[in-house]
């Protein structure tokens, strides 16, 4: 609470200098941006999140009328270039993909993060989700999520589910339907998804929840089967398969997810200039095309509504951490 009384006391100089900062920022984001912007990718060049990056960042390099510089910064299970943007100057001229691993995961798994998630950063708009897709072997006798979870509790411990690796958002999904279900099916990691979808394919392990553009064409080919999607609703992608809430397990939330960030201090006259241009940008039909055919839904959000949806996923993230005893490679 604001003490009046308090304030009253304060030097009159204070006042003035108090002021004069209020102008110089109002004016510094009248003029920005004046030079060119860097924009951190934590990721390496060629995925779908650099992508993402690529196509938001051309866009705001003609409404800006400055250059977007992509600045990839791989490493660390993205922990270097998460570090390297929330230590930067807050002036708005660095901006970091945020990611469910930068944002979430890493919080619960790295032991001395360099970095506060919440903390030493300014949300500006999610820009993209990714959906993932719970796919099995058509030898696993089971057809959808109920079956699956019966099957799972009529033989504990003898269903296998791959993920990408420790620690991955792919691999916490299966931990996450393991904790809603109640059940103990075992987690087999991988080196990166496709020697754990080769393994799908020939039947080494059960199922796997996966994006959803690798598996489409063995969807079609029924060399795969889908159960469930882990997203609040259907996915644009796959309409006719159900989300896992609809198939009676509720809180199986799990997707990876961007959005763009600012370091913490950053003014807020910068923030609302940037998300004006976010949200404009993720509504033109050329980008909603490119980010669908990547098997990612276009979004956008306010500043504030990125803010409670991350500390959301930090908390649901450091239950399935907690729960199932995963840990990084």
């Amino acid at each position: 609470m604001h003490d009046k009384t308090r304030s009253k006391k304060l030097p009159p100089y204070l006042f003035a200098t108090g002021a004069w900062l209020a102008c110089a920022m109002t004016a510094g984001a009248q003029d920005y941006p004046n030079k060119p912007i860097r924009f951190i990718v934590p990721l390496p060049p060629g995925g779908g999140a650099d992508i993402v990056a690529r196509t938001v960042g051309q866009k705001l390099a003609l409404a800006f009328r400055q250059q977007v510089i992509i600045d990839n910064r791989a490493g660390g299970g993205t922990v270097i270039g998460a570090d390297l943007a929330a230590k930067s100057a807050p002036d708005g001229y660095t901006l970091l993909l945020a990611t469910a691993t930068t944002h979430a995961i890493n919080s619960s798994l790295q032991k001395s993060l360099p970095y506060d998630p919440v903390r030493d950063f300014a949300p500006v708009s999610l820009v993209a989700n990714l959906p993932l897709v719970l796919v099995a072997h058509p030898s696993l006798a089971a057809n959808s999520i109920p079956e699956l979870i019966a099957l799972a509790k009529a033989k504990p411990g003898q269903l296998f589910f791959a993920s990408t690796g420790n620690g991955s958002s792919i691999h916490l999904a299966g931990e996450l339907l393991n904790s809603k279900a109640q059940v103990k099916m075992v987690h087999v990691p991988y080196k990166g998804a496709a020697p754990a979808l080769t393994d799908l394919l020939s039947g080494q392990v059960n199922f796997m929840f996966t994006t959803i553009p690798p598996v489409l064409q063995h969807l079609k080919a029924q060399r795969l089967k889908a159960f469930a999607v882990a997203t609040p609703t259907r996915s644009r992608l796959m309409s006719d398969v159900p989300t896992v809430t609809e198939s009676g397990i509720a809180g199986v939330e799990a997707y990876s997810w961007n959005g763009i960030m600012l370091p913490a201090g950053t003014p807020a006259a910068i923030i609302s200039r940037l998300h004006a241009e976010v949200v404009a940008i993720m509504h033109q039909q050329d980008v909603v095309d490119r980010v669908s055919g990547l098997g990612a839904e276009p979004v956008s959000t306010t500043p504030a509504e990125f803010a409670e949806f991350v500390r959301a996923e930090i908390a649901k993230y450091a239950q399935v951490v907690r729960e199932s005893g995963a840990r990084i490679d």
